[in-house]
């Protein structure tokens, strides 16, 4: 029997993450059963259990891989242009969610996740274990920030960093509840709120 790649399972595995992303936007977490998911993919059980044992396993990927997204981007942009404002970091993020969420729907699937980590412990746990992951790096790009330019040293970069996160959050709420056109003008926004110091 050939040896299947990387490359193949990591195709795979979007695939199959990209047909799930579709039938939850459109019915929702709870009403899309796996076989609904089996369907959207059009593979057969046993294909979609090799890479994923339940529907948790699923929306858990999907959540990791959005923030996981957005951190790298942050980072990426703060490795780029070092001397950015956070104002124009935390803009080039929202520019990307919002370009994100026209190619696979991010906003609807994260306030889903989101509401799914208030009532699943086992989704809970792994969501506050990601957002302590992003708000750490995002510490460190607040105290990069402190230590080059005038921000000031105090509140304390984590503090700063929760901000942040609350900027992003709301930023996917507001894009999922409202649409697109009420959050055209959030970078400007952000840049003028946080200015090159």
């Amino acid at each position: 029997m050939p040896k299947v790649s990387d490359r193949y399972r990591d195709a795979r595995r979007e695939h199959i993450l990209t047909a799930a992303r579709r039938a939850f936007l459109r019915h929702g977490f709870h009403a899309t059963s796996m076989q609904d998911l089996f369907a959207e993919a059009k593979l057969s059980s046993g294909a979609v259990y090799r890479y994923f044992p339940g529907k948790e396993d699923i929306v858990l990927a999907i959540a990791e891989d959005n923030i996981r997204e957005v951190a790298e981007l942050i980072r990426t942009v703060t490795a780029r242009r070092p001397g950015d404002s956070l104002g124009a970091v935390l803009a080039a993020a929202v520019e990307l969610i919002s370009e994100k969420n026209k190619d696979s729907g991010l906003a609807g699937i994260g306030v889903q996740a989101w509401s799914e980590a208030l009532s699943n412990p086992r989704i809970g746990v792994a969501f506050g274990q990601l957002l302590s992951t992003l708000r750490s790096d995002l510490a460190d790009v607040v105290s990069r920030h402190q230590q080059t330019t005038a921000l000031p040293s105090e509140p304390s970069a984590e503090a700063l960093a929760g901000v942040m996160i609350g900027v992003l959050v709301g930023h996917l709420l507001q894009l999922a509840l409202l649409g697109p056109d009420a959050v055209a003008d959030t970078p400007a926004a952000l840049r003028a709120l946080w200015p090159a110091t």
